[in-house]
This record gives structure tokens, C-alpha cells and sequence, in this order.
């Protein structure tokens, strides 16, 4: 009978470490990744928001200061839900992680509100749009970190000043940095648009809207805006009109979304 010679087999523990290590290792990684990417999103999402809110609530009372009014009630620039603001005496409507429509082209001037465009940056106006519980501070140019960052609604270059006979035409964030314009698909015909300066208060009401165009489609601001993706949809006859544009579908800027209304009242201060 022959003796069994018994096998032992050596484990590479060594081995075995190295690759614990590994993997523990690329755990750490993936949990730190995911730790900065949710501050990110945090940063983004609430901190831009609060930021831009806070900075744009203060220019609104500041221009009621300049213009000797009382200020309104804290908390005026928002933009969250449906507050039930519903239609004014007027009967108007209310209606940016990207929005803002910063690469619209800009339309033609309407009247002579362009010789009288205050400095760049500057905040000279307040849009209110009672359906939105929207109150922002409106400032002259589109660009990102001097206006629209600043939770500002953006006044297009070369369209017409409140009031006067063209277009004024207006760019805001739908999502971060303030969202002044995150709800603006809400509008319905007939919802008030009330733009306040140091001389008057413009009143519109929204009469169309366009779901989707090109970032690229400058009709939409023109002095007699008419789309120039979708030619039927826009206007035929100079009037006075306000255009509120911003970025669609949310968190995208691939798509911009245009609400038009018209003038239809003026109240001197």
C-alpha cells in the first residue's frame, strides 16, 4: 500500500492584500467623486439660487428707494409655484442647470428706446407678474455675469425700452442663479406683465407664446416679432410689445421658450 504524500497549496495572500487594497482604494475614489458631484448639484441648484435671490431682492429695493416709493414686502423676487396671483385688474398673464438666453441674437431697435438704454449692467427697472409671484429687478444686456447670474432679468440690446412703440424684448434663467424665469410656461393669455421705472408703470397682458425655437432665431425680438423657424407663429403690425424668452426643456439650453404680450396700459408716477 503506498503512503499519500499530502499537497499543500501555498495562498498568495500577499496577493490577496493587493487586491483589497485595490478595491478599497477605488471605493474611496467613487465615494469622494460622488461626494463632490452632490455638492455640485447643491451648489448649483440651492446656493446659486439663495444668492442670486437675496442680491436681487436688494436692487429691488434699492430702486424703490431711487424712486421714492416704500418698499414692498420682503421676499419680493421670486419665482416658486403658483401663488394664485391669477389675472390683474388688466387681465394679464404670468408665465436658465442652464437657462438664459444669453446667444439670442438681438433685434432690431423699436422706436427710440435704444438712444435713451441706460449703462450697461445697470439694473433700472422691476418686472412683476402677479401669476408668478415674480418680482425682479430688470437690467440693460444679456450677459451672463453681469445680469443673468445675478438672478437679474436681462434687457435685449437694440429692442425698444418699456412702453415705447417696438419690442422690449427680456432674457431670464429658467433653472439656477436666481430662476426669475423657471415658470414662465404657466402664462395664459390674458395675464398681467407690469414693468415698473422711476417715470411709470408699463402694464402688458401675454397674448401668445411659442413652445419651442431655435436660440438662434432673432425674429422672436424683433421690433414686430415673428418667428423665423415657425413664420406663422409672431406678429404682422407694429405695436408696443414685451417678449420674455428663456431656455427649454429645463436644466437644457437647447431650446428657447418666448411669451409675447402687448401694452396696454401706462400710469404715470
Amino acid at each position: 500500500m503506498r503512503e499519500r504524500i499530502p499537497v499543500v497549496v501555498q495562498r498568495n495572500s500577499r496577493g490577496r492584500r493587493v487586491v483589497a487594497r485595490g478595491l478599497w482604494t477605488g471605493a474611496e475614489l467613487v465615494v469622494t467623486l460622488g461626494v463632490v458631484l452632490l455638492l455640485l448639484v447643491v451648489h448649483q441648484m440651492w446656493w446659486t439660487n439663495r444668492q442670486a435671490r437675496a442680491g436681487a431682492e436688494q436692487q429691488v429695493r434699492a430702486l424703490q428707494r431711487e424712486w421714492g416709493e416704500e418698499p414692498g414686502e420682503p421676499g419680493g423676487v421670486r419665482a416658486g409655484g403658483d401663488p394664485g396671483g391669477g389675472s390683474g385688474g388688466s387681465g394679464k398673464s404670468g408665465g436658465s442647470g442652464k437657462s438664459g438666453d444669453s446667444d439670442m441674437p438681438g433685434g432690431r431697435s423699436g422706436g427710440d428706446g435704444a438712444r435713451s438704454a441706460p449703462r450697461w449692467d445697470q439694473a433700472y427697472a422691476v418686472i412683476r407678474i402677479p401669476r408668478l409671484g415674480l418680482v425682479a429687478p430688470v437690467a440693460q444686456g444679456i450677459g451672463k455675469s453681469g445680469v443673468l447670474d445675478k438672478g437679474y432679468v436681462g434687457h435685449y440690446p437694440r429692442t425698444a425700452q418699456p412702453g415705447r412703440p417696438g419690442n422690449f424684448a427680456l432674457a431670464g434663467h429658467r433653472n439656477t442663479h436666481g430662476e426669475p424665469f423657471r415658470y414662465i410656461n404657466r402664462l395664459r393669455r390674458g395675464d398681467r406683465i407690469d414693468v415698473e421705472t422711476r417715470d411709470a408703470v408699463y402694464t402688458y397682458t401675454v397674448d401668445r407664446t411659442l413652445a419651442r425655437t431655435t436660440p438662434r432665431d432673432g425674429g422672436v425680438i424683433a421690433a414686430v416679432p415673428r418667428s423665423n423657424v415657425k413664420p406663422y407663429t409672431g406678429y404682422t403690425e407694429a405695436g408696443s410689445y414685451v417678449t420674455l424668452t428663456t431656455c427649454t426643456p429645463e436644466f437644457t439650453s437647447r431650446y428657447r421658450l418666448v411669451v409675447w404680450g402687448k401694452l396696454v396700459d401706462v400710469r404715470s408716477r
